[in-house]
């Protein structure tokens, strides 16, 4: 295979995770949490590895691995926090001390709560969660940015 088609790949990966968020926000009616959204940017960056086919310079290639790799590090700092295995920010989850709060204090934090919690799974195939899914994708095509590195062209 050829350093083009392994690019073209890695960036197809890219751009089919985030249409897949897309549509499953659009279509499928799952709103995003913080945690989401923020594995989406990552893969925008990854994207700009579109100049690395039409330049020889490694350093595209390199911000789509580095771009991919980072979205799979949000998705397993995600799943941690789906499984309970850590907290969230605490923009997103649940929890926290609610004892010493006054009544409007409470309404205050209860009306200023996001809809969409980041410790909840809306969705999940075979065990994994979107999370999930998005940090293995998201590993396999920064594997595939660093193998294009290797190939000739």
């Amino acid at each position: 295979m050829t350093r083009r088609r392994v690019q073209l790949l890695a960036l197809t990966g890219s751009l089919g995770l985030l249409i897949g968020a897309l549509a499953f926000e659009y279509i499928g009616g799952l709103a995003p949490c913080a945690l989401c959204i923020w594995q989406r940017w990552p893969h925008v960056v990854a994207l700009i590895g579109v100049g690395a086919l039409a330049v020889a310079s490694p350093v595209f290639a390199l911000i789509g691995a580095v771009g991919a790799a980072t979205s799979g590090g949000i998705g397993i700092y995600h799943t941690g926090v789906e499984r309970g295995w850590w907290d969230g920010p605490a923009s997103c989850s649940a929890g926290g001390n609610l004892s010493g709060l006054t009544p409007e204090e409470l309404l205050a934090q209860i009306l200023a709560a996001p809809v969409v919690r980041c410790d909840e799974v809306p969705w999940e195939m075979l065990g994994l969660s979107m999370a999930s899914w998005n940090a293995v994708a998201s590993f396999g095509i920064a594997a595939l940015w660093l193998i294009s590195l290797r190939l000739r062209a």
